[in-house]
């Protein structure tokens, strides 16, 4: 009998000590998981795109990977696009738009909550961010379940940084507020400060930034779409 019960004890024993080992791997796993960032890169007519995903947004992360895999925004267009601005896709309508129509106003079957955190992130050159429906039909700045727009913008100086933040005062009572921080990003490499803390940037653009300065520059119609139709050709997730 003593015998037998040593026998189990150091099973026991052996099979602890295999735990104790495997569940730092599991968490250092999963914090890893945590830490990578997922990358889309949009082929387009006018050169690659590749756009990293923030996990600090994982339902705007999560739909956008779900709509490239499911090849959702292969053949759209780049139906709006503002110079100094930014540029617009995702309206499914796109596709298949006969020359002058009016895009961006595709009905969607559903919206994704939105995931604002600012000012960790902000609309700064190169932000990839959810577009949305007016504060006056939608309240809780739910995003577009497609649609989104990549911001080039512009630098800003001391006294155009005042000005935003007036306009940010007005557009949300004064809650967001340009950080020193903040600004100092604006100055050095450009943006929209004018859109913070009230769309979900989920993303940014890691390589490209010259094809979506390209974009920006292009011919528009009276309602900002390319006179010549600019498309993402394929939309892969490379990372």
């Amino acid at each position: 009998m003593m015998k037998k019960k040593t026998l189990k004890s150091s099973a026991l024993c052996y099979v602890l000590l295999v735990l104790i080992l495997f569940v730092p791997c599991i968490s250092a796993n999963a914090q890893n998981a945590d830490s990578i960032r997922h990358e889309v890169l949009l082929k387009t007519d006018k050169g690659n795109i590749r756009i990293a995903l923030y996990n600090e947004t994982p339902q705007h992360r999560d739909n956008f990977i779900k709509l490239v895999k499911a090849g959702f925004y292969d053949g759209l267009l780049f139906h709006r696009v503002i110079s100094s601005f930014m540029i617009q896709t995702g309206d499914s309508a796109s596709r298949h738009a006969k020359p002058g129509q009016l895009l961006g106003d595709s009905p969607e079957s559903y919206k994704i909550p939105a995931e604002i955190h600012y000012p960790a992130l902000f609309h700064k050159r190169g932000a990839v961010a959810a577009a949305r429906e007016g504060d006056n039909v939608n309240p809780e700045r739910e995003s577009s379940a497609s649609q989104f727009y990549i911001v080039y913008g512009r630098r800003f100086n001391d006294s155009m940084l005042d000005a935003a933040q007036s306009k940010l005062d007005s557009q949300t009572n004064g809650a967001v507020k340009l950080t020193p921080e903040i600004r100092d990003a604006y100055k050095a490499k450009g943006g929209t400060p004018h859109l913070d803390g009230q769309y979900t940037v989920f993303g940014e653009v890691v390589e490209g930034l010259d094809v979506v300065d390209l974009i920006q520059w292009v011919s528009t119609d009276d309602n900002a779409r390319p006179l010549e139709d600019i498309r993402i050709i394929k939309a892969e997730v490379v990372k």
